[in-house]
């Protein structure tokens, strides 16, 4: 269940965005479901290879949105108990995961995250009602 301590790491392109790097793509679906997450109290992480003004880009986007990150590539809470660059989660959301549901959008040659798939199984496992 969601508490104030969850951490969902998210990517960027692919999962929230469609394929269109260097640029900032099309919604994939993720608005809804990553503000449902955020309204119960999940803690996002952007976890991205953006840097610079791409990443500002990207960060821009959630902000556009009005769906708060907790922190951009790294999770501030784990200072604390290790040195290691691995970013912490409880939850990590990517198109690259092994079973991460995926879709094709038209005008598109690589798939993204299937949103509507990601929230059943979300809702599957008790994180979401």
């Amino acid at each position: 269940m969601a508490n104030r301590e969850t951490v969902i790491a998210v990517d960027f392109d692919g999962t929230v965005v469609t394929h269109e790097y260097p640029y900032v793509g099309e919604d994939a679906g993720a608005v809804p479901v990553l503000q449902e997450l955020v309204g119960k109290g999940f803690r996002l992480i952007l976890l991205t290879m953006r840097s610079g003004k791409l990443l500002d880009d990207a960060v821009a986007w959630f902000q556009d949105r009005k769906i708060p990150l907790y922190a951009v590539n790294e999770n501030p809470q784990q200072r604390s108990w290790t040195s290691s660059p691995k970013v912490y989660a409880d939850l990590y959301i990517d198109d690259s995961n092994l079973g991460c549901p995926l879709r094709f959008v038209d005008g598109c040659r690589r798939p993204v995250v299937d949103w509507t798939r990601v929230r059943e199984r979300l809702v599957d496992e008790g994180f979401l009602d």
